[in-house]
């Protein structure tokens, strides 16, 4: 079995006797009438009127030899056989290496599974009743130096498919399917907003402070204004509330967010999410209009509402049942995380053999809330979240209007994940203003995924911003409808260089 560098060393041969019969190897540009999968629609017009065509694509197999090839191209689109036969070119005629005869041979000797290249000639179909088009003449689009993969086991290694995800599409075309879907996730997103008088903006990525979220951002410099900046963790929540405050009643963005933190199936670095802030509403408002969200994104994009994945089943267009998030934790655990001591909620994760990071009374109860959300197929909605883990959120009040230690956030659970966050927004600045000097403490006690203080955003809200529900989801909501990690639902995931 030759070396790859073997082959290589055989393919630039190749490229040579391309050059030297006069044939271009990467032309700008080649014949095409029309891609493979409109080839197939248009099949049986040009079959019938025997007009010439141009189809084009990537060579994934070629059978037989001597005087007749079958080649089978592939777009991307679709797939297409060509038809080699020597008669076929003896009667076009001409003399040279790129007519006639000459051209039949040069493609024996200098065309590789691999290679782009573009056939001329009339639609036909083989005695088996194969759609193909029976070449007259042929042009190289791209030589290919490197093989592909061995065609039935494609890239085994699961790093080696992420290094080189262009193979992974070429051998597994099943998988461009996810991204198609994924295209269609966040166009069904923005739809179903934009129906509903909602306004798309762009908010800045770049900022001083960041804001909307519990992560540890990534940190750079900006030369100009020499002085430190960060890469947003959110998708402009602070800014939007701006827009609340402005006037603006109904705000969604659809973008990038990074997060300096670990990799796992659910997490990565850089990511898509959309958020929406909505004016005069709440988060009872939220969850109605989340879950019509939902079912819409399941129906369209999957044409079912009910998925498996891992070991759970759950089905978007049942009830949604509502979890409270402290009684959840004490019926799983024995802890009530309101009046269990750090020492006590340390004991209950190590009994559990459950890790954690940090040991500060946030970092715990969130351990403990994630270790029991793994229990939960849903759909539900997990509600009245203690006002340690949710900052920027209104408090729940009694019927007699005594503050509850426990907010008004909502969070839908499938699968044992939370697919998305939304808040009653606290606006009361005064509130806000204390809350982030808490999150600063937690933030200078070493924890790096506290919230930064924002004392323009508080200004602002001395301002006055009306009451408003906030909400959103990410790439992690689409993974788990596919039934995939976040990594396989990514075209390029982040990968650390080889040494």
């Amino acid at each position: 079995m030759a070396s790859l560098e073997e082959i290589r060393a055989a393919r630039l041969h190749k490229l040579e006797l391309l050059k030297k019969a006069g044939m271009e190897a990467y032309p700008s540009k080649v014949p095409r009438t029309f891609c493979l999968e409109d080839a197939r629609k248009s099949f049986e017009k040009y079959a019938k009127s025997g007009e010439e065509v141009s189809v084009t694509g990537r060579i994934m197999a070629i059978r037989g030899q001597g005087a007749i090839l079958f080649v089978v191209l592939d777009d991307g689109k679709g797939k297409f056989q060509a038809v080699f036969k020597k008669d076929a070119f003896e009667a076009v005629g001409g003399e040279g290496n790129l007519q006639g005869l000459g051209l039949f041979k040069l493609f024996g000797d200098a065309a590789d599974i691999g290679d782009f290249i573009s056939v001329t000639g009339t639609f036909f179909k083989t005695e088996r009743g194969e759609e193909s088009i029976l070449a007259k003449s042929w042009t190289m689009a791209s030589k290919s130096l490197q093989p592909l993969p061995e065609k039935w086991h494609g890239i085994q290694d699961a790093d080696e498919r992420f290094r080189k995800r262009y193979l992974d599409f070429i051998m597994n075309p099943e998988l461009r399917d996810i991204f198609v879907k994924k295209a269609k996730f966040w166009d069904v997103t923005r739809t179903f907003l934009r129906d509903r008088g909602f306004l798309e903006v762009e908010t800045p990525t770049l900022e001083v402070t960041t804001g909307g979220a519990e992560a540890t951002p990534f940190k750079t410099h900006h030369n100009d204004f020499d002085l430190p900046v960060y890469l947003r963790i959110s998708v402009g929540e602070l800014w939007q509330k701006r827009l609340m405050a402005a006037g603006f009643q109904k705000t969604f963005e659809i973008g990038r967010v990074y997060r300096n933190e670990g990799s796992s199936p659910e997490h990565a670095q850089e990511f898509t999410n959309m958020e929406f802030y909505w004016a005069y509403a709440d988060y009872e408002d939220g969850m109605k209009l989340i879950t019509e969200l939902y079912r819409t994104i399941a129906k369209e994009v999957f044409g079912t509402t009910k998925f498996t994945t891992g070991d759970f089943t759950f089905d978007l267009a049942d009830e949604w049942t509502r979890i409270d998030y402290v009684k959840e934790i004490e019926k799983q655990t024995g802890v009530d995380i309101l009046t269990a001591s750090e020492k006590d909620m340390k004991k209950k994760l190590d009994a559990l053999k459950v890790k954690y990071d940090g040991d500060n009374r946030e970092r715990l109860t969130d351990t403990l809330w994630k270790y029991c959300r793994k229990n939960i197929a849903g759909p539900a909605f997990l509600i009245n979240h203690p006002i340690l883990v949710a900052p920027l959120a209104k408090e729940v009040k009694d019927e007699k209007g005594k503050l509850q230690a426990i907010v008004q956030m909502f969070q839908p659970i499938i699968a044992g994940s939370e697919v998305g966050r939304g808040y009653s927004e606290l606006n009361d600045p005064i509130d806000q203003a204390a809350r982030f000097a808490a999150q600063e403490k937690l933030l200078k006690a070493g924890d790096s995924e506290a919230m930064m203080s924002d004392n323009e955003f508080v200004e602002m809200l001395e301002h006055a911003m009306p009451p408003a529900c906030g909400w959103g989801h990410g790439e992690r909501l689409f993974a788990i409808l596919t039934g995939k990690t976040l990594r396989e639902t990514q075209l390029f995931p982040l990968m650390k260089p080889r040494e």
